[in-house]
């Protein structure tokens, strides 16, 4: 055969084989082949700025350190975090995804599940079936049997006074005990919370609950976009009934950084959100505050120093802390983002998946979908690619072809 003849097989070679490379090549999000849970998570970071920071599934304190930027205050509790609220930028964590018990801060979640579905101005007469399976040694609001109150009235027992009884008693207005503590987890699955399991939808040390650092940050963010929440978590004393009455008396908030009590001085700015203790979790507290335009949210879970008041104090250090450093720190991760439900009034979270994939493996999960979209794009990069050099190559030797044919056999070129 001639040379001339093995011309188009040698061009249409070169073709296949730079396609072939295209198809090749990875993309900068899997160059490496991701395989296991370090690789995926790994791929995320470079198709997603918030994965990119992330630091905080680590053990130990997460701050990165910058010449211009103090580090976060030495504290004794067991988990904390500190997160601009606006941005969703976590600026300095320890153990953010522990698993602990979280006493009354799960109240938060409890209010983010049930506040949006009764109005404020709804009447409820207590009975003695709403006040049955009140844990004993749980913090009352002193709600009565067969006295009317507002759906605002209970709430204020949630808020101030922590009360299981405003509790249960709106629980029974949800339907139902069980049924309160599985709308609760399905919100906490909605909001990103992977830490948390709900057996006692006031916080009472129930086996087998726990939440995180993380997650009571996640539900007090959300709670905060709700304004009946913020009015709740932020009132420092009210009236129960609000409206009074013979049987109306005085409660005052419980969350001492709020309200300045028990040798605790109020903080500047402190806009709640919600305190908790019991003796298996200790003292919990989830506290926003609100200082030149901006929202700061700390929460501190099991001071370890033994002080009476470690839980407010710490949080104050950590805060004041927060509010220094927050305008030059680096974040070490992000909170999901959230987006305004429409006609709700209130943030939603932007993506909800089933409950069926949540107890286990969170970072794979949360990984993996960054590292399918970032591979399809690559693939059809290539591909798109590819098609057009073997176009062009082909095109490109048709027209050769046709030239060379009247060249090597004369006549066989038809009018």
């Amino acid at each position: 055969m001639s040379t001339a003849s093995w011309a188009p097989v040698r061009v249409v070679t070169a073709a296949t084989v730079c396609a072939v490379s295209l198809l090749a090549v990875p993309g900068p999000a899997a160059a490496d082949g991701p395989h296991g849970i370090d690789d995926l998570r790994a791929a995320a970071h470079v198709a997603d700025p918030v994965h990119a920071t992330s630091r905080l599934d680590g053990r130990g304190v997460r701050f990165r350190p910058r010449p211009d930027v103090p580090e976060p205050p030495d504290v004794s509790a067991l988990s904390w975090m500190v997160t601009d609220m606006a941005s969703g930028k976590v600026l300095a964590a320890k153990d953010a995804h522990r698993p602990l018990p979280p006493a009354s801060t799960l109240k938060t979640l409890f209010a983010v599940t049930v506040l949006p579905k009764f109005s404020q101005g709804e009447v409820h007469t207590v009975s003695l079936q709403d006040l049955a399976g009140v844990e004993a040694g749980s913090s009352l609001a002193g709600l009565k049997e067969d006295l009317p109150y507002r759906v605002a009235d209970l709430w204020h027992g949630v808020f101030l006074r922590s009360g299981s009884d405003a509790v249960h008693t709106l629980a029974g207005m949800n339907g139902g005990w069980d049924k309160t503590i599985d709308d609760m987890q399905e919100m906490a699955y909605s909001l990103g919370a992977r830490d948390t399991t709900v057996a006692s939808a006031d916080g009472f040390d129930t086996p087998g609950q726990f939440s995180s650092a993380y997650d009571l940050t996640l539900f007090g963010r959300a709670g905060l976009t709700d304004p009946d929440f913020a009015h709740f978590a932020s009132t420092k004393q009210t009236e129960l009934p609000e409206e009074g009455g013979p049987d109306a008396f005085g409660i005052q908030n419980t969350n001492r950084l709020l309200v300045g009590s028990h040798g605790v001085k109020p903080y500047d700015g402190l806009i709640g959100v919600k305190n908790g203790y019991t003796s298996h979790a200790g003292n919990t507290l989830i506290a926003a505050a609100r200082r030149d335009g901006r929202t700061l949210l700390v929460t501190v879970m099991n001071p370890q120093s033994g002080s009476r008041n470690a839980v407010y104090e710490e949080a104050r250090n950590l805060l004041d802390w927060g509010f220094e450093a927050a305008p030059r720190a680096a974040a070490v991760g992000a909170l999901p983002t959230l987006e305004l439900g429409e006609g709700s009034g209130r943030s939603q979270p932007v993506a909800h998946r089933p409950r069926s994939v949540m107890p286990l493996h969170r970072a794979a999960v949360a990984a993996q979908p960054d590292v399918d979209a970032h591979a399809r794009y690559w693939w059809f990069l290539s591909a798109a690619g590819a098609v057009g050099v073997i176009a062009l190559a082909g095109l490109g030797t048709g027209l050769w072809w046709r030239r060379r044919k009247p060249a090597e056999g004369a006549g066989e070129e038809s009018d």
